[in-house]
Parts: C-alpha cells; sequence; structure tokens
C-alpha cells in the first residue's frame, strides 16, 4: 500500500447539507491472513461504528443518471433475526459473506487516503450503503472529511494505525495497531467500531487474540475486491452471490491510473447492477453483543 496521504478538500457546503438533513429526525448509533476467512453466522444491528441512521428518500433516475448510471434494484428490508449475531466474549469470529438468500452485496472501503468531494456528493446523489474500514495514517490529515459520508448513515470500522500485516508482527504490536486505532476512531467519531479488517487480510491467531482484547467482535474479510474497471473474484465461477462483501478502496487518479474515485466506484456499481444485485448495510445484517 502507497503511504501518500493526501490532504483534504473543500467539501463545506456538502457537510452543509447533510446537516440540514440531520436536523429532520432521529439518528441511532450503530458499529466492525496467515488464515482464511472463516464463515460464521452466530453474532445483535451494530451499536459501534459511529454512524448515524438519518431517514432519506432512495436516490430517483436522475441522480442515477448523472453519474451515468442506472439505478440499482431497491435493497429488501433487512431480516429483523440477524444471520450473523456476535458474542461479548470468546474468540472472535471471521466472515466474508453474510448467509442470507436476499440478492443483495455489501460494499465495504478501507484505508481512507484520497478525500475527494465528489466522492461524497455521488454517496449524498445515490444514497448507496458502504461501511468504511479506516487506518489511522491514512486519515489523520483530515478526520473530517469522513463526517459526512457518517451522517448519511455509513458505519465506520477499525482497520489498524498503520496497515501492517498483522500476520508478520507479534501479540504487543498487533493490539497497538488495534487498540490504537479503535481509540482514535472512538473519539473522532462518537463511536466504538464493532468490525476489524486486517491489511491485506493478513491475520494468524495473535490476531484475533488482539481484536479480542482491544474491542471489536469480529474480522470481516471479503469475496471480491474492486479494481479499477472489474471485480476480481475468489470463486471460480466469477459472479456475485447473494451476501457477498465486495472489497474496495479510497483511492485517486495515482492509485487508479489516472481514474478518479468516483469513476471506479461507479464502475463498481456498473458491475453490481448488470447480476442484478441490490448494495444492502452490512451492519444491518449483524446482531451486536448484547449490552
Amino acid at each position: 500500500m502507497k503511504q501518500r496521504i493526501r490532504q483534504g478538500r473543500s467539501y463545506g457546503a456538502l457537510t452543509s447539507a447533510v446537516a440540514a438533513v440531520l436536523a429532520l429526525g432521529g439518528c441511532g448509533a450503530g458499529g466492525g491472513g496467515g488464515t482464511g476467512p472463516a464463515a460464521s453466522s452466530s453474532q445483535p444491528a451494530p451499536t459501534g461504528s459511529g454512524a448515524r441512521t438519518v431517514p432519506r428518500p432512495s436516490a430517483d433516475a436522475a441522480a442515477w443518471h448523472k453519474w451515468g448510471l442506472t439505478p440499482l434494484p431497491a435493497a429488501p428490508e433487512p431480516p429483523a433475526d440477524k444471520p450473523i449475531k456476535l458474542s461479548a466474549t470468546g474468540p472472535v469470529p471471521v466472515f466474508a459473506h453474510v448467509p442470507t438468500s436476499q440478492k443483495v452485496v455489501f460494499i465495504t472501503i478501507d484505508d481512507g487516503l484520497e478525500k475527494d468531494p465528489r466522492f461524497i456528493e455521488m454517496m449524498w446523489d445515490l444514497k448507496v450503503p458502504i461501511t468504511m474500514f479506516l487506518m489511522n495514517d491514512a486519515i489523520k490529515a483530515d478526520y473530517a472529511y469522513f463526517k459526512p459520508l457518517q451522517a448519511m448513515g455509513n458505519h465506520i470500522q477499525n482497520h489498524t494505525l498503520h496497515h501492517p500485516p498483522m500476520n508478520t508482527i507479534p501479540l504487543a504490536r498487533q493490539k497497538e495497531e488495534v487498540c490504537g486505532d479503535q481509540k482514535i476512531l472512538t473519539k473522532e467519531y462518537g463511536t466504538a467500531p464493532l468490525l476489524f479488517r486486517p491489511p491485506y487480510g493478513a491475520y494468524n491467531h495473535d490476531t484475533k487474540i488482539a481484536v479480542g482484547e482491544c474491542g471489536p467482535r469480529a474480522i470481516v474479510w471479503w469475496r471480491e475486491s474492486m479494481q479499477i474497471r472489474n471485480l476480481a473474484y475468489q470463486v471460480p465461477d466469477k459472479k456475485l452471490h447473494p451476501g457477498d462483501i465486495i472489497l474496495a478502496h479510497f483511492r485517486g487518479p495515482a492509485e487508479l491510473k489516472g481514474a478518479t474515485m468516483t469513476q471506479m466506484f461507479a464502475n463498481l456499481l456498473k458491475g453490481i447492477q448488470e447480476q442484478g444485485f441490490a448494495v444492502a448495510r452490512l451492519e444491518d445484517y449483524i446482531q451486536p453483543p448484547a449490552r
């Protein structure tokens, strides 16, 4: 991962627009290998992530057309009985997929290097839910950039302080990485992350110990990763399946060979739309630990 950190750009008008909507109604909080992912279907809607649930109408066709897109199918109501149930104690599970028969996928975006104000505009227009796994080295120059995205109902989760391959460092260092990011994200965004994603997907037994001791209650992997124009699949049939978790990154022209964050995200949405899937919010399918 390139360690170039971009300074944030102007997005004050968008922040004001989000604030205006927040004033309209209620809010709620929700929260985030050496070995490969192990599916788990036992876990409570998350309370840790700093997201504020803001009722908003669905995006209309004109908003999608503005970005050169065809609207996605509307996401179904999430199940009352959450397919992933988290426990407050015991080993943390690892999952890359949500057990569901609904034709939905989940978009997760990592790191936080690129801070393109046009992406906030795009998300405001399209109202596509995302989960953000933020790494402190990438976001510390401009924590505020992610607050408008959070105010749209999107959750902020843990992705370490410095982005090391976790399976290459000792337990004490792993705890510094996870606990350090957990503390900063909780302070900056108001809620403790529920979920953790290891950099490069690399983790080991010590990672599970560190995550469990630092606060998150699950490790999240992925089934597909977004490149610049296409998805890279980890399954032989190279198709999306109900409940798949998709990995993308906050990246800009330097990392995307001249493409912008919004162009990459539009390509991702086109790929999802072509396969007839809706995008749902990952945290709506997770039951956090009982308090």
